[in-house]
Order: structure tokens, then C-alpha cells, then sequence
């Protein structure tokens, strides 16, 4: 099964900046598809975790964290449906949020921030390693982002749910 890549902080406010594109071309060998502007990459040949993180690692420009999970970790995400009592609003975005590791202990769910008041980021399932969620288009969301590392106890990345059903795609149909 393919590997999937989400490289954390990068292409972000002018900082960490590179082509995914150009990195994609560099990893060809390794049939890799690059997903988006924000580092996240579905590698289609086999090769292990740890040598893959040795190829990026050697291959950036900079050092980052490099969050790796199964293509059928992803699979299994999208088969669940943890957005069920969130309906799509256009002021509303669902996000996952990916952990390097899976924590020793998790928070209880669901989770809102601000604690009191109006929500603007809401944490409504975790799943093994990731933490799905909604937030609201908000200037202070990125702060409450921001806390999940302490929160969780290990670094996290997130993503829009939008790249994660692109991920799934690539990796249901092999489409580029």
C-alpha cells in the first residue's frame, strides 16, 4: 500500500519554502503525486518509512517534521463518517489534523475553543492518529491550532478535509 507524506510548517507565511512540484519530480522513481502547495505528497512504490524520511530529509532544503501514515490509514478515514452532525457551511471549514505519533492519552471529545462563548474551532472525533474537526474562518484559529502539540503531547500537522479527500482519490484510483 502507498505512503502517504504531510510535511509540517512548510510554504507557510514565506517561511520553509519549496516546489512540492519540483520535490514530486525528484521522488518520480518512487511513482510520487503531489498533493497541493502545503508539502503533502502520496508515494505509490514500495519503500519503507524509514527510508523515505531519509530521501525527503536529504532532499529539503530545511529541516521539518515529516509525518508519514499508510494510504490505508487515509482509506479508512474517509470510510468513517465523523462529520455526520456537521453539516457543510460555507463559513465553515473541516479539517484533520495528523499526529506524528498516536498520544498516550487524548483529551475527551468534543472539544471547543474558545471553551466558553461563540466556538470558533471545534475538535469533534479522533481517530487513532488524527483529529478531525471544524473551524470557522477566524484570524484566532491558527493560535488554537496551534495548541494542539501541547494538547496531544506530540507534534501535529493539519490539513483541510479538502486534501484529504484528494488523497484518497489518488490513492482509490491512482489519478494524478
Amino acid at each position: 500500500m502507498a505512503l502517504v507524506v504531510l510535511l509540517r510548517g512548510v510554504n507557510v507565511g514565506g517561511y520553509r519554502t519549496f516546489r512540492p512540484t519540483t520535490l514530486a519530480e525528484q521522488l518520480k522513481h518512487f511513482d510520487a503525486v503531489n498533493i497541493g502547495a502545503a508539502g503533502t505528497f502520496v508515494i505509490r512504490q514500495p519503500i519503507t518509512r524509514t527510508q523515505l524520511r531519509a530521501e525527503l530529509s536529504r532532499r529539503l532544503p530545511f529541516d521539518t517534521e515529516i509525518m508519514i501514515c499508510q494510504g490505508r490509514e487515509i482509506v479508512r478515514l474517509m470510510s468513517r463518517n465523523h462529520f455526520a452532525d456537521e453539516p457543510e457551511r460555507p463559513d465553515v471549514v473541516r479539517f484533520v489534523s495528523v499526529l506524528s505519533k498516536r498520544p498516550r492519552s487524548a483529551p475527551s471529545m468534543p472539544m471547543n475553543f474558545p471553551s466558553s462563548g461563540k466556538w470558533l474551532l471545534k475538535i469533534v472525533a479522533t481517530d487513532n492518529r488524527f483529529v478531525l474537526g471544524v473551524y470557522r474562518r477566524h484570524m484566532r484559529v491558527v493560535s488554537y491550532l496551534g495548541t494542539f502539540d501541547r494538547l496531544f503531547g506530540v507534534p501535529v500537522t493539519t490539513r483541510n478535509w479538502n486534501t484529504i479527500t484528494a488523497i484518497a482519490r489518488v490513492l482509490d484510483h491512482g489519478a494524478t
